[in-house]
């Protein structure tokens, strides 16, 4: 496929903005088009961090396909992000090449009672919005295995276990297996209370279905990456290992687990 429409996703802020401009002549000068719709593209340009790449896949509708590349504007490479914005070149050579190697990153799929689904390509987490235990039945296919009280939960892909799952002590989990995990936030154990009291990782045919005690907390924060969902009156949360695989450039000597090394070592 001869990737030529490109679409550049960024804040408008003037740095960015002039910074974009210098990137719309170099695409123009080496035969690219460039498009204010981001429908007509078949690849989206990511200009900031992580969090711009991943609002990036999802306002234009997490396309498989699509290519997604992200330029990081922070200083430093990021899990997302494969090029710095002062190294062009490096793009530039990677999106000519028509024989380009691709990473698939895993998504998940969650619907809200009888909402339409909606995909996270980090995680999507589950919290009391109040100063109160939040009550969740949580099932693993038509399985009942536990009553979790506590904050909440966090659930996420395995690229997305390098955020927030991470800072809950969950696992770092290489992408290449198909599979979501589970992390507790701040769950009551005692004597009369008891959850598993560690992440657990699920397979690409698993379900996971979160059924909300209605006990007065019935409003809980749904995040989807970095955004969140307003619903009221949630009742049951399911979620499962999507079809759907985000493209995005995979460039030599930049493996996941040297992107892992790279942030946290």
């Amino acid at each position: 496929m001869n990737r030529r429409n490109v679409y550049f996703f960024y804040k408008k802020e003037d740095d960015t903005i002039e910074y974009v401009k210098k990137l719309h002549k170099l695409a123009d000068e080496n035969q690219f088009t460039v498009v204010e719709d981001h429908a007509k593209a078949n690849v989206i340009v990511s200009i900031g961090g992580d969090g711009t790449f991943l609002q990036a896949v999802r306002k234009t509708n997490f396309r498989e396909d699509y290519l997604y590349a992200g330029i990081s504007t922070t200083g430093s490479l990021n899990l997302y992000c494969d090029f710095h914005a002062d190294d062009t070149e490096k793009m530039l050579e990677a999106m000519k090449n028509e024989l380009i190697e691709v990473r698939r990153y895993p998504t998940i799929e969650v619907k809200v009672d009888d909402n339409p689904s909606f995909y996270c390509l980090n995680e999507c987490s589950i919290r009391s919005a109040i100063i109160k235990t939040l009550v969740l039945e949580v099932y693993v296919d038509d399985l009942h295995f536990e009553t979790f009280r506590g904050d909440g939960l966090i659930i996420s892909t395995p690229t997305g276990s390098t955020a927030y799952n991470k800072s809950v002590n969950g696992a770092v989990v290489d992408p290449l297996l198909p599979c979501m995990q589970v992390s507790e936030l701040a769950s009551l154990n005692n004597n009369q209370y008891r959850t598993l009291g560690s992440s657990f990782i699920l397979s690409d045919t698993r379900k996971l279905v979160l059924k909300d005690v209605q006990d007065g907390n019935d409003f809980p924060t749904i995040g989807m990456d970095n955004e969140a969902l307003s619903i009221r009156n949630v009742q049951q949360i399911e979620i499962k290992l999507s079809e759907k695989r985000i493209k995005t450039v995979k460039l030599k000597d930049n493996s996941f687990w040297e992107k892992v090394k790279r942030t946290f070592l």
